[in-house]
């Protein structure tokens, strides 16, 4: 049976469509967050139903507030998890009304695409594939796209690559496919000046974390955004293994040991400790974010400081960046 994945989507019996996040569920619910409610007028629409965006760009202040959203309307999807001892949007599998695989959808679109977007899509995936030999099956699409929402006039095209390996070798010729381009500067300074306002980043920071995103750009003149993703044999931590019990915020500078698995969300930072500036005192391994602005951009060898949630996680000590906890998180160059 396939396990739940990152940017899989589901849609409830109300007609809201979730993300998933990460690869942490409770085996009666699913951890999510609204993306996309029904309303009279919308910029999204499917079939006779309009949409709007619930979550307009991705921060955890933003999930906070589809948190705050879906407790006073829909109560029945926020519930604490005794695992990660946080309080979530989650969606009781009772409730669902469909789930969206975007490997499943990606198939159907490259054989039948229906629109000029999908067939963007169909043809950006064969170049993939041609320059990769990376198996269709092994490829997807999320975001508006997987759950038929989008509109070929403004939508981006939200791909998947399942796997680190295959991860790896599309990173490596990602930028050499024909008809692509790696953030083209109008919208790299865009991208530069929303990253400065959004996680408070020196423009130095923000303008070396836009030099590294090799997973942004467009396709045929087309916004595009390449996700890695774990695969089943990739996902080994059953829910309730492992507890995650906060202790309070703390900053830390530390250099990066191993930064091989930061592709995925939420990316994970083996690092030294080189001072605690704020919070306990003990032994701190990884760095842990959920903010996919932080995925893929510190190198071995890096010097960085970071504050978030401090965990201790079955003995063992782990600061997380992009949790509700803690206010004022960053990870930056030092």
């Amino acid at each position: 049976m396939r396990k739940l994945k990152d940017r899989d989507f589901l849609e409830t019996k109300e007609g809201m469509f979730f993300c998933v996040a990460g690869y942490l569920h409770p085996p009666d619910k699913v951890t999510a967050y609204l993306k996309y409610s029904p309303v009279v007028e919308g910029k999204w629409r499917k079939n006779d139903t309009a949409f709007r965006r619930e979550l307009p760009y991705y921060h955890v202040f933003s999930v906070s507030k589809t948190i705050e959203y879906l407790k006073e309307n829909y109560p029945q999807y926020v519930h604490y998890c005794p695992v990660r001892h946080i309080e979530m949007s989650m969606v009781p599998k009772g409730y669902i009304k469909e789930y969206y695989e975007p490997e499943k959808r990606l198939t159907e679109l490259v054989t039948s695409p229906q629109d000029e977007l999908e067939e963007k899509v169909a043809t950006f995936t064969e170049d993939i594939i041609d320059e990769t030999g990376v198996p269709l099956d092994f490829l997807g699409i999320t975001g508006s796209i997987l759950i038929e929402l989008h509109n070929p006039l403004f939508s981006d095209i939200d791909l998947i690559v399942y796997g680190k390996e295959n991860s790896k070798k599309l990173k490596k010729v990602l930028e050499t496919l024909k008809n692509v381009e790696i953030l083209k500067e109008a919208r790299k300074t865009e991208w530069i000046s929303h990253k400065m306002e959004i996680f408070n980043l020196s423009r130095r920071d923000a303008e070396l974390f836009a030099a590294r995103k090799w997973n942004y750009g467009f396709y045929k003149g087309t916004y595009f955004s390449v996700h890695p993703t774990r695969t089943d044999d990739e996902i080994t931590e059953n829910y309730g293994e492992v507890q995650y019990t906060g202790m309070g915020a703390a900053t830390i500078k530390a250099e990066i040991t191993d930064s091989s698995e930061s592709m995925f969300l939420p990316a994970k930072y083996k690092i030294e400790v080189l001072e605690i500036i704020e919070g306990v005192n003990v032994p701190i391994e990884e760095i842990i974010s959920y903010e996919g602005v932080y995925c893929d951009v510190f190198a071995e060898g890096e010097n960085v400081e970071a504050r978030g949630r401090l965990e201790q996680v079955d003995g063992r000590y782990r600061l997380v960046v992009g949790t509700l906890e803690v206010e004022n998180q960053y990870m930056y160059f030092v």
